[in-house]
């Protein structure tokens, strides 16, 4: 259990250190991702409104299709839906704020994804 708390102590330091340079603006809202054991979620947020603009999860209707929600194979579905949605809002740029987590495995598989989708991340 130590074990558990220390890595998510660790994770919330890393966030807030990474946090204090990505910041998400109108015109390139940050895109954020947590990590459950089952599942993947993704949100868009503005920073300067406060507000999130849309959300996505690996439990969405879309997705329903997938075995597990918490492999590579369901980041990469989750990143192109992601995309897809985002290019339909008329976005092309988003900053990524991949949460603390080390960019590797379910977390780079969603940033590969949404850059294979087409935006610029």
């Amino acid at each position: 259990m130590a074990d558990t708390a220390a890595r998510t102590l660790g994770r919330h330091a890393r966030h807030r250190r990474l946090r204090k340079k990505v910041v998400g603006m109108p015109e390139r809202p940050r895109l954020c991702v947590f990590r459950s054991h089952k599942h993947l979620y993704a949100q868009l947020v503005d920073d300067v409104a406060g507000k999130t603009l849309h959300g996505w999860s690996t439990k969405d209707e879309r997705l329903k299709r997938l075995s597990s929600g918490g492999n590579i194979a369901a980041a990469k579905e989750l990143g192109t839906l992601v995309a897809a949605d985002i290019t339909k809002q008329g976005m092309t740029r988003v900053v990524f704020d991949r949460g603390g987590y080390h960019y590797h495995g379910r977390v780079k598989a969603l940033a590969d994804a949404v850059r294979a989708g087409g935006l610029d991340v």
